[in-house]
């Protein structure tokens, strides 16, 4: 196999190993509706844990094989597989023996996001989806009709064609996409606005995030950065063309009037100030959160970089929806017990999602499922931190297993270290192996006005088992 993109993406049929998941099912929409044929096959699809997905793609008319290796019947076909997999599965096997060129999905998506006219990355630690969805809808709001590939449902695409609408085809100049640190491929990106979140640990140390995050701005046209964070406001003297934005600092371009924030359990409000002109405008949020309203600004910031005037961009936010399992509220049952779905999963995202239940009356019942062993071993004691300090004495954490499909991954550190450490730390966490028992036992301690958070990444069938237990409740 060679890692050698072909010049024209549609000439040759793609072949996607793990079509259903969030980052390769963007490209493969991407790909189809530019003409390309596309096929794929999907662990979870074999495995019986995502129909639905599976059977919209089937109707798209996708070509969906188990991952066997039968999908891959021609040298011609190019292979789109994670740079992780291993190399005994079927589809690798199959593309080596044939000689099918290989890309990963990043080499794929920077390649389509650098040829675009004006590629906007978003990077960072935590929030990249939330931002990326809400540059997008600013951007269509604005009749500007963006390509977006994000890693999560944007719920204002979302049409009975389209449910799970993670990419957008548009025929504009701006291509907005969230971009990924976790493999170092962010070096991959040029773009002409590059937005920094946020730089805390995740799945690299701090130190080689620092050098992957210094790169992406610095070679970007417009560096858009957050100057309340301390690792990113850093940055900001070293990079040649730099927006910032912030809530607290008052030395950000784009920020919020002290004193004008609005907060409430479904949603946050305050003014929006462009220092450049002092200038207001007032801005009022669906989601909830500080976490949100510092999104919105980045957002905006990175509009206006990319020349949407801040009052268009602002105004076009107070309908922006949100994300499928970004703080996502299925419901609350009729004894007053609501259910959340949420994709924190590393500690600044739990950490949000934590505060912004926390700003509210109720108890939190947070169940946790880690995305993975290695994750775990990564992240445990800091994961561990955080649920300990963000929840109350009443409040309750509940975690099971990490996630395991297979393979050979170190499975000897589990989740009952990082219960122990939560409890050592003085606050209430339990152990339940299995995800069907924690929901069990969740159902048993729930009280009227609990808030029940399902928390965790890499898994579609959360939401069905959050689902799940808000039909359960009383």
């Amino acid at each position: 196999m060679t890692d050698t993109p072909p010049s024209d993406l549609t000439a040759q049929p793609w072949f996607f190993c793990g079509i259903g998941g969030s980052g390769m099912l963007p490209l493969a929409l991407i790909l189809r509706s530019q003409g390309a044929q596309v096929a794929g096959s999907d662990r979870s699809f074999d495995q019986g844990r995502a129909e639905a997905k599976r059977n919209w793609l089937a109707a798209l008319g996708f070509g969906l094989f188990p991952q066997d290796g039968s999908g891959i019947t021609s040298a011609a076909q190019v292979l789109v597989a994670s740079a992780a997999i291993e190399d005994s599965v079927p589809e690798i096997v199959r593309a080596a023996a044939l000689g099918c060129p290989r890309m990963s999905r990043a080499q794929l998506l920077s390649t389509l996001f650098n040829a675009a006219p004006r590629g906007i990355a978003v990077g960072g630690t935590s929030g990249k989806s939330t931002v990326t969805g809400m540059l997008g809808w600013i951007m269509q709001a604005t009749g500007r009709n963006p390509t977006i590939v994000n890693g999560a449902v944007m719920k204002n695409f979302v049409l009975p064609g389209l449910p799970f609408a993670s990419a957008i085809a548009g025929t504009g100049d701006a291509f907005v996409a969230e971009v990924d640190e976790s493999d170092g491929s962010i070096a991959l990106y040029d773009a002409a606005v590059a937005v920094l979140l946020n730089v805390s640990l995740d799945h690299k140390s701090i130190e080689e995030l620092r050098v992957l995050f210094g790169n992406f701005v610095g070679r970007a046209g417009v560096a858009v950065l957050n100057i309340d964070d301390e690792e990113v406001s850093w940055l900001a003297d070293r990079v040649a063309s730099a927006l910032t934005f912030g809530i607290d600092n008052p030395a950000a371009t784009i920020g919020i009037e002290p004193g004008t924030i609005e907060d409430s359990s479904d949603g946050i409000a305050a003014l929006v100030v462009d220092r450049r002109e002092d200038v207001a405008h007032a801005l009022r949020l669906q989601v909830p959160g500080r976490h949100n309203l510092s999104n919105a600004l980045a957002a905006i910031a990175g509009a206006a970089a990319a020349g949407v005037p801040v009052h268009e961009a602002t105004l076009a936010l107070g309908s922006f929806a949100g994300l499928a399992r970004r703080f996502d509220v299925l419901g609350t049952s009729p004894a007053g017990i609501t259910v959340i779905d949420d994709f924190g999963h590393n500690p600044e995202k739990c950490a949000a999602t934590l505060r912004t239940l926390k700003a509210h009356p109720g108890r939190v019942i947070a169940f946790f499922q880690p995305h993975g062993y290695g994750p775990l071993r990564q992240m445990g004691q800091e994961l561990a931190a955080t649920f300990a300090h963000e929840l109350g004495p009443d409040d309750r954490t509940i975690m099971c297993d990490p996630v395991y499909y297979g393979g050979t991954v170190d499975r000897s550190q589990g989740t009952e270290q990082v219960v122990s450490r939560i409890n050592a730390l003085g606050a209430h966490a339990e152990h339940v192996s299995t995800r069907e028992a924690c929901g069990d036992r969740i159902l048993a301690i729930a009280e009227p006005g609990d808030r029940i958070i399902v928390m965790g990444a890499r898994d579609d069938t959360l939401t069905s088992f959050a689902q799940g237990l808000l039909d359960r409740l009383p």
